[in-house]
């Protein structure tokens, strides 16, 4: 194999804010290996979840070392490097995994889903993400959205520093314009929150009823993530009983064994590539999940169409699709997932099927 890795900018339309901060720009990871005449594409970058964080500057150095010793082998059969990807972090594994699968599917002519024996036709809408931010900012941004989009599923990040209160403004004010939208143009709506662990025991408690009473559909990641599992699980062992609606493990679940705890716990949990270590273990989650009766999210962070569309791969899987971050881009230098009203279409092409943008 010949490997290069570069890295490229990603410049959001409208700045993100959550509970831990703000991100109007990232810097990202294109890792391109090349067998054969294919080039596989792989895609990865920094993010913290709390309790968790990988700088780019690292997950360069990392790649950077483990590229003369991939070279040395050939794509296939991925199992045989599996004990060379073992010791990366989730985020630089991903970068390999994902160009992998890429030249892969490549090489047998097929989409990655095809080769899996997934359904196209059991793909349900993304979500659309709304910010922290006063009610006014919120309300422009959905309307900016629907502009852009007939978006269907709403998603409002709270966990807001200015408190429940304001959390509770937001929601109310939200919910206001989703039942305007409704009785004007006859559609349904759906409304979720994600705190990103902004609450405490004691706030979330009183807030999952309340959420109901709103018409809310499910709430994600209301604690923060705990380092030690066990606690973590008892964290949302907590919440259980008192949870009239979804309860999405995020910022908690990374990984297979993540899953198997938390799903006595849990309705559903959210699977982010970057967190998993790309498609093989998110495949094996995914299944898991439907298996143990859990809803699965899917999910990114600041990612362009390359990591999304390798996501997408995963969305006949998925009863909550949420990738929604690579059509708040300036720069996206990628293209090949589409989109047919609010409802993503995975990129048609071999392998991740994403290619570089022609500029």
């Amino acid at each position: 194999m010949r490997c290069r890795l570069s890295r490229f900018p990603l410049t959001k339309v409208v700045p993100l804010a959550i509970s831990r901060g703000t991100t109007a720009a990232v810097e990202h990871l294109l890792l391109e290996v090349e067998h054969g005449g294919l080039t596989g594409l792989g895609e990865t970058g920094g993010f913290d979840t709390g309790h968790r964080a990988y700088a780019t500057d690292a997950l360069a150095t990392e790649l950077e070392a483990l590229l003369p010793r991939l070279e040395a082998h050939d794509p296939e059969p991925l199992q045989a490097l599996e004990p060379l990807l073992a010791g990366l972090s989730p985020p630089a594994r991903c970068a390999v995994d994902l160009a992998l699968h890429d030249w892969w599917g490549q090489r047998l002519g097929q989409p990655l889903r095809r080769i899996w024996g997934l359904d196209d036709g059991a793909i349900s809408a993304t979500s659309v993400t709304l910010g922290l931010g006063s009610e006014t900012a919120v309300l422009e941004r959905l309307d900016r959205w629907w502009a852009q989009l007939p978006a269907s599923r709403i998603k409002l990040k709270l966990g807001s520093p200015e408190g429940v209160d304001h959390d509770r403004s937001l929601v109310q004010a939200v919910a206001g314009a989703l039942e305007r939208r409704r009785q004007s143009h006859g559609m349904a709506f759906e409304l979720q929150v994600d705190a990103n662990g902004g609450w405490s025991l004691e706030q979330a408690r009183p807030m999952l009823g309340w959420l109901a009473e709103q018409g809310v559909v499910l709430v994600e990641q209301p604690l923060a993530p705990l380092a030690d599992p066990e606690a973590d699980s008892a964290a949302f062992a907590a919440l259980e009983l008192d949870c009239p609606i979804a309860l999405v493990a995020d910022e908690s679940c990374w990984n297979l064994a993540d899953l198997v705890r938390l799903a006595p716990y849990v309705d559903g949990v959210n699977i982010k590539l970057l967190k998993s270590g790309g498609l093989s273990e998110a495949l094996l989650m995914a299944r898991a999940a439907r298996r143990l009766g859990l809803g699965v999210m899917l999910g990114c962070y600041s990612d362009s169409a390359l990591l999304n569309g390798a996501a997408a791969q995963l969305l006949p899987l998925t009863r909550w699709p949420d990738l929604d971050s690579h059509l708040n881009l300036v720069d996206d230098p990628f293209e090949g997932l589409g989109l047919d009203g609010d409802r993503l279409v995975p990129p048609l092409g071999a392998g991740l099927g994403v290619s570089l943008a022609r500029r």
